[in-house]
């Protein structure tokens, strides 16, 4: 009854502080949290401008295992290496998850045979589902009919978007062998033609208008 209520409150939380924000989620294990420092930056210039939102220009950075992390209704985690969660830490992502928050984790290459194994350990009997190309994500504003955009190459591998999702509701998206947050990065570090950039601001401003309404 009292981890009803308190999910309760903290699902409040999200209507009352940063409606329409969003955060860097730092977390333990050696990994490079803090990469792409650029991407979020622009991503968020971008939709400021082009689909009438009202984010921060300057995000801010939680960690996983705090309380901070109940007055953002979206976090982006990326990264290429190691990543740990402690049981408190995995506790408190699964309550803030199941209460209404939205996580993006957009693999930056090599990140994801350990987020995987972290995964299990917030939700030890969730799978991770390749989201159907009709998914509402791929057509929220702009149009993705096949699905999630190819922004670096890097093993010949298809773009994969795998979500998570509580009664329903998509509640966490994985977003693998894509490469957004390069494609969010100011031009000159990776020197990526202007249509390349241009789907990947796209696909991530559809990310963040989902993650806001639903």
């Amino acid at each position: 009854m009292k981890k009803a209520i308190l999910l309760l409150i903290l699902s409040f939380s999200f209507l009352i502080n940063h409606a329409q924000d969003l955060a860097i989620l730092k977390y333990n294990g050696g990994g490079d949290w803090y990469s792409n420092p650029t991407a979020l930056p622009n991503l968020i210039e971008f939709c400021n401008k082009n689909i009438n939102t009202k984010i921060s220009p300057k995000p801010k950075t939680v960690e996983v295992g705090s309380s901070d992390i109940f007055q953002y209704p979206l976090l982006h985690m990326t990264g290429h290496g190691n990543v740990f969660f402690s049981e408190a830490d995995a506790e408190n992502l699964k309550n803030y998850l199941i209460s209404g928050g939205f996580l993006h984790i957009d693999d930056n290459y090599g990140m994801e045979p350990y987020i995987k194994k972290e995964l299990k350990k917030v939700f030890p009997n969730k799978e991770l589902i390749e989201l159907p190309t009709a998914h509402p994500i791929f057509n929220t504003i702009y149009k993705f009919p096949k699905g999630l955009p190819k922004i670096h190459e890097h093993d010949g591998k298809h773009p994969q978007a795998l979500g998570l999702f509580q009664d329903g509701k998509l509640i966490l998206l994985f977003t693998f062998e894509s490469d957004l947050g390069d494609g969010w990065e100011d031009q000159e570090i990776h020197n990526d033609p202007a249509d390349v950039r241009q789907k990947a601001l796209r696909m991530g401003a559809n990310i963040i208008k989902y993650a806001f309404e639903n």
